[in-house]
Formats: C-alpha cells, sequence, structure tokens
C-alpha cells in the first residue's frame, strides 16, 4: 500500500493531499530510511517514524486497512513503539486546544 494512502487510511493525515505533502517535504522515515516519494510501499511488519506536533511518534504495521474506516478500526492497524510518554499527545485527529493542561 502506497505511504500516503496509509497515513490518510490510519487518520494520522486529515486527507491525502496532506499526507502527500508531508511524505514529499521528507519527514517521514519507513524502516530508517527518509521517504520523498508518496509511491513507497508500506507493509506489515513496517516501522514509520511521524513527526507530529510535539513529538515525534514511532509506529509499528501491524495491518494494512481496506478503507478509511472509524478510528478503533484504524487503530488496530498499528501500534505505538514509542510508549515512554503515558498522555497520548498528538494522537491522530486530537489538537493541541483539546488537550488537558497539566502544571509541572
Amino acid at each position: 500500500m502506497r505511504i500516503d494512502k496509509f497515513l490518510w487510511f490510519t487518520r494520522f493525515a486529515g486527507s491525502r493531499n496532506l499526507a502527500q505533502d508531508w511524505v514529499v517535504a521528507g519527514h517521514i522515515r519507513l524502516n530508517g530510511r527518509r521517504i520523498e516519494r508518496c509511491s513507497a510501499n508500506v507493509k506489515t511488519g513496517d516501522v514509520l517514524v511521524l513527526p507530529m506536533r510535539s513529538r515525534v511518534t514511532v509506529i509499528e504495521v501491524l495491518g494494512l486497512p481496506a478503507r478509511r474506516g472509524p478510528a478503533p478500526e484504524a487503530q488496530a492497524c498499528y501500534r505505538l513503539l514509542d510508549a515512554s510518554r503515558d498522555d497520548a499527545l498528538d494522537a491522530p485527529g486530537e489538537t493541541p486546544l483539546a488537550r488537558p493542561q497539566t502544571n509541572t
């Protein structure tokens, strides 16, 4: 499956055009290699490094989605590998304004 389509189907990108722009800008890593082509293939077992708004998210591809379905269906297609933080900041679909403020 194309990487831009995977990012859109799994709800990391709000649209396929946004996913394509994100990939072409060279911000995505696939198995440690910088990807700049939207046609790069993603398969089960691949590791993606995705720069989110305030941190980097590392995921392992568990399956390829057949469609852009509901969030639980999309989340079943990947596993977070950077579980060092308890909170899910910058999860797909979450905006910075929607996060609760914490005083630390």
